[in-house]
């Protein structure tokens, strides 16, 4: 028997807040265990490589926590929205994304089989590139302002952005968001990352079909004539 559209959106939220939670629980569990008492920076760091995150993936943790803090402070200056997608819409969005970065980041039992071997370069790299999307995210995220919005919606005296990163890609938060998970999976080498980043590129591809039918409908020919001048998130790839 099918589900209703109706019951879809009713549950989506709780089911969402369910994932996280046992996500949380389940990486809480992990790290607390038969953890040693920590007295000191160094004896923290040594417990957390001991659980599976070594300092680099420590320092892939603060450039998530950097991100998730200015998405909330800057949140709260978004316009109030006329219309937006279902709730059921969101929460699968929001479900796939939530179970991604518990892959890429955590450490989980099962899935630490490397993909790549531990070389210092290679780290050093993927930090690299996390690094420069965090700062493109926030970069676009800045020149959005009060058009951004967490759903795909239409916000009140909604625009069209068409400069500072916009005008070379037409999404490039995500493609900060998705370096972002890229590079953490360099840095990680696990194929617990390997599958979080592949669920993240599945959970923004679906987001962008989604909104680039929202804003074509939205803004009409001047999005048409703009999605044919720009890339959807990498210049000369895609």
């Amino acid at each position: 028997m099918g589900i209703s559209r109706s019951a879809l959106q009713r549950y989506s939220k709780p089911l969402t807040i369910t994932v996280a939670a046992l996500g949380g629980a389940v990486i809480g569990f992990y790290f607390t265990g038969d953890a040693a008492p920590v007295h000191s920076l160094a004896e923290g760091v040594a417990e957390a490589e001991r659980r599976g995150l070594p300092p680099p993936m420590l320092v892939s943790l603060a450039m998530w926590l950097v991100l998730s803090a200015y998405w909330e402070i800057s949140a709260r200056k978004a316009a109030a929205k006329v219309s937006s997608e279902s709730a059921a819409s969101r929460g699968i969005h929001v479900a796939l994304t939530s179970v991604a970065q518990l892959l890429v980041i955590g450490p989980i039992p099962g899935l630490r089989t490397r993909f790549v071997p531990v070389m210092l370069p290679l780290i050093g790299v993927g930090l690299g590139i996390e690094l420069v999307s965090l700062a493109l995210a926030i970069w676009a995220r800045r020149c959005l302002g009060r058009n951004w919005s967490g759903a795909v919606a239409t916000n009140v005296d909604h625009e069209m952005i068409r400069f500072g990163p916009y005008r070379f890609v037409r999404h490039p938060i995500y493609t900060g968001l998705l370096g972002l998970y890229f590079g953490t999976m360099v840095v990680s080498g696990e194929m617990h990352a390997l599958l979080g980043m592949a669920l993240a590129a599945v959970a923004y591809w679906r987001k962008i079909r989604i909104e680039e039918a929202h804003l074509s409908q939205l803004f009409g020919p001047a999005y048409e004539e703009y999605r044919s001048a720009t890339w959807a998130l990498v210049p000369g790839l895609f």
